[in-house]
């Protein structure tokens, strides 16, 4: 008789779950690296289905003093801002390296600090004493005071935007030395001082754009402010209460850079820009620009983001106008080196706003099932011969046209379901339904809160492991088989786009855990389907400082 520790079946040898998801599901708990990474592309301090706001900080505390890496939690704050593209945890990470590694951390401080927004949610989080003391060090002081003096009064002018804390408490608690008579005249202006107190400067000395921004908000005409906007290059929100009616708005329409535009569609409509059909073929062709949107490698979530929070009363050429900027969008979507299945979860706790619940008023209208069909339906797009399948604790026949609209796809993808999780189903119905069919992998893009089994609650698969690692094994196994062997063998990408600390897949070769939902996930998705170049920590490694 064989050995049967040699030559038992490789069922028997998946990896058993050690954990328990939020939903109480069976899991694998992420390596504190990895745990870390994906609340930094993920956590916006907001509370999720599963978990408030205290609870994320407080697993990020926890995760920081268990990686004992000063230099990865630098990379990872980079990483968080510059391709997850958040603010808040960035902005967390950096707090965390104030008391660790003062050099890091004005490395981190002048990259993840890019604008006024930042600045001030780094101040509030320092303040609020949750990372350390709640006074400003010298060092941090030095921080705050090098990006006062050497920000352009455009950016001060941004950054004076907001309160609680606004830009005059950061000025008055950081304290900067002006580096000249026009930087100690803003700073006074700023702060709303007597000019008797900015001395030696004088209001002559104000920076041109704070003088013509006075002269705005002061002239007596709607005329008079649009000859002015020809020179002032200022963010619309400074100019919005002293626009003096639709003219004036369609003028700052005009200056608004495309992000801008995009996202204030309903400003635009609420103040009469729209009444103008001239102005309306306007936006719609600025939105739609091709060579911008190609320039800016600008993807897909962007103008599906603008269209599921445009009014209804937002002009139709407006809103076919984003159809449109989303296809040309779709052209940076990387095509894999082959089809996939893409499982798309539509269960009950992906109707929750992707960015978490900020209270009335601050809420995305984004959803986490809109953001997982999103990506869905761009992967089909790309790639034509790939495989959707919705799934709760059913797996649906989705019966959709690659060649559709990407944003009718994605509408009416994130509209099955509503039930429980089986994060399995796509790959059990891709064994059962398209055996026959080769594939490059699985891309599952969920939430991970999977607690459900072959219809059974708190279910595990063979050997004690999760659902989703057993079938997986069947799907690998019959894909080496229809390749003849010729064949390195297909992968499986879980996109989480929670904040967790589990998975439903360990990690290893052919299996990649990664968080977000911002575009940079297509570029992750691509490359680990081509090589083994681009895991998750790994890209966080590669940030260099």
């Amino acid at each position: 008789m064989a050995n049967k520790s040699l030559f038992s079946s490789l069922t028997s040898l998946l990896p058993r779950a050690t954990s328990q998801n939020d939903a109480g599901g069976p899991a694998y708990a992420l390596d504190p690296k990895h745990a870390l990474a994906q609340l930094a592309a993920t956590g916006c301090f907001n509370g999720t289905f599963y978990a408030d706001a205290d609870k994320q900080l407080d697993t990020l505390k926890l995760l920081v003093t268990q990686v004992n890496d000063n230099v990865f939690l630098a990379k990872l704050a980079i990483y968080s801002r510059e391709r997850a593209y958040l603010k808040d945890m960035p902005a967390a990470l950096a707090a965390t390296l104030v008391a660790r590694d003062a050099v890091l951390f004005h490395k981190v401080f002048d990259r993840v600090v890019d604008n006024g927004r930042v600045l001030r949610t780094l101040f509030q989080m320092i303040r609020s004493g949750q990372f350390g003391k709640k006074s400003l060090s010298s060092s941090l002081q030095r921080a705050f005071q090098r990006w006062l003096n050497t920000a352009s009064p455009e950016k001060l002018l941004s950054a004076s935007i907001g309160h609680d804390p606004s830009l005059r408490d950061i000025l008055r608690l950081a304290r900067p030395t002006p580096v000249d008579n026009g930087r100690r005249a803003l700073f006074g202006w700023l702060t709303d001082k007597e000019q008797s107190k900015w001395a030696p400067a004088g209001e002559v000395d104000l920076p041109e754009q704070v003088q013509l921004l006075v002269a705005f908000r002061t002239v007596e005409t709607a005329e008079q402010q649009i000859a002015l906007l020809d020179r002032l290059h200022a963010r619309w929100d400074l100019l919005a209460d002293t626009a003096k009616g639709s003219k004036v708005w369609a003028a700052i329409a005009q200056t608004m850079g495309p992000q801008a535009l995009r996202m204030n569609l309903n400003t635009l409509q609420r103040h009469g820009v729209f009444e103008d059909i001239a102005m309306v073929r306007t936006v719609a062709d600025r939105l739609a620009d091709e060579n911008e949107i190609r320039r800016s490698r600008q993807f897909p979530y962007q103008f599906f983001a603008a269209y599921l929070n445009a009014s209804d009363e937002v002009p139709q050429v407006i809103k076919s106008a984003l159809h449109k900027a989303t296809e040309i969008a779709c052209g940076n979507v990387p095509e894999l080196p082959g089809p996939v299945v893409i499982g798309l979860d539509v269960s009950g706790s992906m109707q929750s706003p992707v960015t978490g619940n900020r209270g009335r008023g601050g809420t995305s209208k984004m959803r986490c099932v809109d953001v997982a069909a999103l990506v869905a339906a761009a992967i089909l797009r790309r790639n034509p011969d790939s495989i959707v399948v919705p799934f709760d604790t059913q797996a649906f026949d989705a019966k959709v046209d690659p060649s559709d609209s990407i944003l009718s796809l994605a509408d009416r993808l994130a509209k099955y379901g509503g039930g429980g999780t089986d994060c399995s189903l796509p790959i059990r119905k891709a064994n059962a339904t398209y055996a026959k069919r080769k594939f490059a992998g699985v891309v599952l893009v969920s939430d991970n809160e999977s607690w459900v089994y072959q219809g059974r609650p708190y279910f595990y698969g063979a050997n004690g492991s999760t659902g989703v690692v057993t079938e997986w094994q069947r799907f690998v196994q019959n894909q080496v088989r229809l390749h003849g062997g010729d064949i390195t063998g297909p992968k499986l990408i879980c996109v989480d786009l929670q904040p967790n600390a589990t998975t439903q897949t360990p990690e290893r070769s052919d299996i990649l855990n990664v968080g977000g939902f911002s575009d940079a996930v297509f570029e992750v998705i691509s490359a680990f389907l081509t090589s083994d170049a681009a895991r998750f920590v790994a890209e966080v490694e590669a940030v260099t400082l």
